[in-house]
């Protein structure tokens, strides 16, 4: 069979690590970029996610890594000589799982330093000496700049999740960590999306590339049902559960666009009697891990994730993705339901629609270059005491608000004639007695002379029109001598 992992001729360590993994055949993308890779050159390589890239980089890269295999304890006899670089935490940790699997029965070193966690246990790992290197970009330059990690014997690079890593928020970091690199060294870039502008700036990085495109760029796997329904904001949760209970669906990622809606959304599941879990990125790195490892055990149903999770993650027989936020950018949509229908199996990916999102839809329908119909979705009527505990705490407010103003106009309508006679009748005001001082005409009070004036003796009279001068109270007494 022209695809066997066999006919490639891998070394003995390797090969034993692939059969004990199950793995048989290669997907399309091993079978064109393992050669390739093998014959030291540059590559950039598309393919839809769930195709196995990740092998498709870490088993030639090893393979050409076994002449420098050595059993030493020196740290100088295993320096980093291939760097991965990812732009998840969670993406960093499962490729270097991976690549400690291919590599287990090797004497190659391997580990994988992220952020979110300490980094003594980081440095004690590389100050042992490691040939592949698993890094996110932040994490790695804390390193660097630590003098924890040296890359001057870099040989091979690998930018796994490329047109993320290329993004405009890691463009100066990575730049940076490139700095530190031979010049002269194979550069492999992988991704399920590359956009022109990508390509572009891609060739910057790498010498000839060999481009590999195993299906048309953007394309999404054919195995996944992509439905679209027209929802409101107050109705996407509902459209939710109903389409999990339809569907009988056991398991599912959720995905919003904000981290606040993230925590919101998981919990109102939760209160519904729902298994959920909330993963983005404001969570502590161990909760991340934590959360995503109760999803993968099954302990959780529902995984409500911002797009931290959307690039890479590998869950086998995960059901259904459902965009519960129309996302941001159209190639996020690709990577959001590439999280199903994996390795040849069957999907469903669900976008929950409302009127703001025309636009986003729009951008999808051109990247995947396909039609789409926004369908109608009926949902059952709801009983008043549930719609009324249903939606948002403004909406219930609002309605609170307007009964409160229809009572207060209720009870100032004008009154009848006769209620109003009735009321005069039983609400006499009590008499109020009055203290007879009270009544009496103001009578000014005869001014009387100060203490100090009382012996003073009265002013010359002067003309007509010119009043006498006012007694002043001195400060202080008068010496005898000026007397």
């Amino acid at each position: 069979m022209t695809n066997s992992f066999s006919n490639l001729h891998l070394a003995e360590p390797l090969a034993k690590a692939i059969s004990e993994m199950g793995y048989a055949s290669m997907t399309p993308i091993q079978a064109q970029a393992i050669p390739v890779v093998l014959t030291g050159k540059d590559v950039m390589g598309a393919a839809q996610t769930g195709t196995g890239k990740t092998a498709a980089f870490s088993l030639p890269l090893l393979q050409r890594m076994m002449v420098h295999e050595n059993s030493s304890a020196s740290p100088a006899r295993h320096p980093v000589r291939a760097l991965v670089l990812l732009p998840t935490r969670e993406l960093a940790d499962q490729v270097a799982q991976q690549i400690a699997q291919f590599a287990k029965h090797t004497k190659l070193r391997s580990t994988v330093v992220f952020g979110g966690m300490d980094m003594k246990p980081q440095t004690l790992e590389l100050k042992k000496g490691v040939e592949i290197l698993v890094a996110t970009p932040g994490r790695l330059l804390d390193h660097i700049e630590a003098k924890n990690a040296v890359l001057n014997q870099v040989e091979y690079v690998v930018l796994d999740e490329a047109d993320r890593m290329l993004d405009i928020g890691f463009l100066p970091d990575l730049q940076r960590i490139l700095s530190f690199l031979p010049k002269k060294r194979t550069t492999l870039l992988f991704s399920a999306t590359f956009s022109p502008e990508i390509k572009r700036l891609a060739g910057s990085y790498l010498q000839d590339p060999i481009t590999i495109e195993v299906a048309r760029p953007n394309e999404t796997a054919s195995t996944v049902e992509q439905r679209f329904y027209a929802a409101s904001d107050d109705d996407k949760r509902r459209v939710l559960t109903k389409v999990l209970r339809d569907r009988q669906i056991r398991q599912a990622f959720v995905f919003v666009n904000s981290k606040l809606g993230c925590s919101r959304l998981a919990r109102t599941l939760e209160r519904e009697g729902l298994r959920a879990a909330a993963l983005h990125g404001d969570k502590s790195q161990d909760e991340r891990l934590k959360a995503l490892e109760a999803f993968k055990q099954g302990d959780v149903d529902l995984l409500v994730c911002t797009d931290v999770a959307a690039r890479g993650l590998d869950i086998k027989d995960v059901p259904a993705v459902f965009n519960f936020d129309v996302p941001f950018n159209a190639e996020d949509y690709v990577h959001r339901i590439g999280r199903t229908g994996r390795a040849g199996a069957s999907g469903l990916a669900v976008t929950l629609v409302s009127h703001a999102d025309t636009r986003h839809v729009s951008d999808i329908e051109k990247l995947i270059k396909k039609k789409i119909d926004v369908e109608n979705f009926a949902l059952d009527a709801q009983p008043q005491r549930e719609r009324f505990n249903d939606g948002n705490r403004e909406r219930r407010e609002r309605e609170a608000g307007r009964e409160r103003d229809s009572s207060r106009s209720r009870d100032r309508r004008a009154p009848r004639e006769d209620e109003g006679q009735d009321r005069r009748e039983r609400y006499r005001p009590a008499p109020v007695s009055r203290d007879p001082f009270f009544d009496k005409p103001y009578e000014p009070k005869a001014a009387e002379p100060a203490a100090w004036d009382a012996n003073a003796k009265p002013a010359p009279a002067r003309g007509p029109g010119i009043k006498p001068r006012r007694k002043v109270a001195a400060l202080f007494k008068p010496s005898p001598a000026s007397e």
